[in-house]
């Protein structure tokens, strides 16, 4: 095995910066365009007379292609370069993004969504796995916690953002703000990022374990996206054992797409199962409070968001500084507080009614985006500081998929709960008692599956 290196670039302190700047962009308007895009549906349906099962595939198709080529893309930018895929991925989330802005039918702007995906499976594999190489551990921590806030400052602003673009100028212009943003990064990476990081050069791509992990994904996350249907179960049973399947071969090769053996790191494994219940647990509080806040409370979409920005900007300003205390201090412990806070805010809004005040909510959204900070930058460097610099781009292939498998897992127990208790039908003010109790259901599974992430966090210390 053959290694292109840089060092000099790397000690170099305006190189760091750049890598820190274009990868915090890209970190945010990938995770902004999967979560805005929601917002717009109605939108979309009435322009193209699309059914729900095709307006569903809008995101789907996006998540469905983001998760299946990250891990092939984690290995293939370990191979090739870092840079050469991450300004490939810029490129085609941008080309993507303008192809889906001018779409012609609803066919049309689900393929180009799974162009984007494909796009944005590029840029989060590679991003994270730059900042690890061009910063020092001892910088690292606080590089990650900026990153990380970007992410989940997407994730959160999607829903706000999106809602004020589509109200005033259309749901095309959702993906028409993001082109001077990979315009931008594209720009920046092309003519200031110096170096290339291709720490396993010249070794095989397995085609094989990619084709069986791709398959078996597609199954699992449509098997989520359908729960609870007879088929979405079937089908996540189907996808579990198809990723067992693919571990068992992926032990058996010379060079495997994903090296399973990662798992037996205890750092790794762990931290990654925490990250995995730490989304499953928190993803779904801004969908859940958006139905609480506009139905039962009667605010208005603009008037629900400015509440719900509570939990990012507070997120945005506990995660550098959590990532720069990990450099100090245990990233297991820092993170496994974290996960303790979210754990204790999740429990403050099981108690939601019909008459809690809007302080109270507020309240509890700062805690919670003071637990995500505490949590996920400490975390992400606990992942990737436990890996040799070789395994960089599937490391942090790995907190991407944990994030959606995550996501997708947690909007499968959302909806689970809703079929049971509210059923197939429109939401409307006779059955707002069963949402509320919905509401207050899943937020106690969310809790309690926090409450294990905590023993999760620790385990790994």
């Amino acid at each position: 095995m053959s290694t292109e290196k840089t060092c000099e670039p790397r000690n170099d302190i305006n190189n760091r910066l750049i890598a820190l700047t274009v990868a915090t962009i890209a970190a945010f308007f990938t995770p902004f365009m999967a979560s805005a895009i929601n917002i717009a549906i109605p939108s979309i349906g009435s322009q193209f007379s699309a059914d729900v099962i095709l307006l569903s595939w809008i995101p789907t198709a996006y998540l469905l292609a983001a998760a299946v080529f990250a891990v092939p893309f984690g290995r293939i930018a370990d191979i090739y370069g870092m840079k050469k895929i991450f300004t490939l991925g810029i490129i085609i989330f941008t080309i993507s993004s303008f192809l889906c802005a001018i779409s012609p039918s609803i066919i049309s702007l689900i393929a180009f969504r799974v162009l984007q995906g494909i796009g944005s499976a590029m840029i989060f594999v590679t991003g994270l796995a730059i900042i690890t190489s061009v910063y020092p551990p001892k910088e690292r921590g606080k590089a990650i916690g900026i990153n990380i806030a970007s992410v989940y400052i997407g994730l959160s602003l999607g829903p706000v953002l999106g809602g004020i673009l589509t109200e005033y100028f259309g749901w095309r212009s959702l993906f028409i703000a993001v082109i001077p943003l990979g315009l931008l990064v594209l720009v920046l990476t092309t003519f200031k990022l110096k170096g290339e990081w291709a720490e396993c050069k010249g070794e095989s791509f397995d085609f094989s374990g990619s084709i069986i992990y791709s398959i078996a994904l597609v199954i699992l996350i449509y098997g989520f996206s359908i729960l609870p249907s007879e088929l979405g179960i079937i089908l996540v049973i189907l996808g579990v054992i198809g990723i067992l399947a693919f571990a068992l071969f992926e032990l058996r090769i010379k060079n495997p797409v994903f090296e399973v053996r990662l798992f037996k790191n205890i750092t790794f494994g762990f931290s990654s199962l925490a990250a995995l219940i730490n989304y499953s647990a928190t993803f779904a509080v801004v969908f859940l409070l958006s139905l609480y806040l506009q139905y039962i409370k009667g605010l208005s979409p603009q008037f629900a968001g400015l509440i719900l920005v509570s939990q990012p900007a507070v997120m945005a300003f506990t995660a550098p500084i959590a990532g720069r205390l990990s450099d100090k201090f245990s990233p297991g412990l820092i993170a496994s507080i974290g996960m303790t806070v979210t754990t204790i805010s999740l429990f403050f809004l099981i108690f939601l009614t019909a008459t809690t005040s809007f302080e109270y909510i507020i309240f509890v959204l700062i805690v919670l985006g003071i637990g995500l900070g505490l949590f996920s930058s400490p975390n992400t460097n606990a992942i990737m500081g436990s890996v040799e610099r070789k395994f960089y781009g599937i490391a942090s292939a790995t907190v991407g998929t944990m994030r959606l498998i995550g996501q997708m897992l947690s909007m499968g127990i959302s909806l689970l709960v809703f079929s049971l208790y509210i059923g197939n039908v429109q939401i409307v003010p006779s059955n707002y008692p069963e949402l509320l109790t919905s509401i207050q259901l899943v937020f106690i599974i969310c809790t309690i599956l926090c409450f294990v992430g905590i023993f999760a966090s620790l385990a790994r210390r």
